[in-house]
């Protein structure tokens, strides 16, 4: 086992501690912790504990390491690079996973929706109700994200500044406005405040 005494009591000295008392209360070691690291275990010490000792050392990680020849520093830049790009790669990957999920959901009203507009400008007289199955899809998406309207528009209700906006005029807590356009939340966060009118 290797002794790693000299090379903590060098870095000791670059930054003026002259005991190991010193150092444990500068870096908040306990005894058997620096007992580890005198000895070189750092494998045996939780890598938030040797990242702490380094920042009050104000040393990076990755010198701290080399100090005792566990990692090279090139090794550790390079595990590094490794990681981010990994992170990156699986960033992508989720966020593709995302929409293709998120375009099965809505591959009916894709498919049909170009159609129906179609048809709508073709025939301006035609009732739009007939348009609203078609956006079934999208409202199957929005549940499964957990989102819902917070007021139906037409409805009459309490007036509640937390939920709602208004669009025009003064209004008191409690007082019945008519809901113009629906407010969302997500769970139980909430989303969009409705929007709503005087009656």
């Amino acid at each position: 086992m290797t002794d790693y005494t000299p090379k903590i009591r060098e870095l000791m000295r670059s930054r003026n501690l002259a005991t190991f008392r010193a150092l444990r209360d500068r870096t908040g070691l306990t005894e058997k912790q620096l007992a580890k690291l005198r000895q070189g275990q750092l494998q045996q010490l939780r890598l938030e504990t040797l990242t702490q000792f380094a920042a009050r050392l104000e040393i990076s990680l990755s010198d701290l390491l080399s100090l005792f020849d566990l990692i090279p520093t090139n090794t550790l830049q390079k595990e590094y690079d490794r990681l981010q790009i990994q992170l990156t790669e699986q960033r992508e990957t989720l966020l593709q996973d995302f929409q293709q999920s998120s375009l099965q959901t809505l591959e009916p009203w894709l498919i049909q929706w170009s159609a129906a507009a179609y048809a709508a400008q073709q025939n301006p007289q035609a009732p739009a109700v007939k348009l609203l199955p078609l956006l079934r899809p999208i409202e199957q998406l929005l549940q499964q994200w957990g989102i819902e309207q917070t007021a139906i528009v037409g409805s009459e209700v309490p007036y509640d500044p937390q939920q709602h906006q208004l669009m025009g005029g003064a209004a008191e807590p409690g007082d019945l406005v008519r809901v113009r356009y629906a407010g969302y939340r997500q769970h139980d966060r909430l989303l969009y405040r409705a929007k709503v009118s005087l009656i």
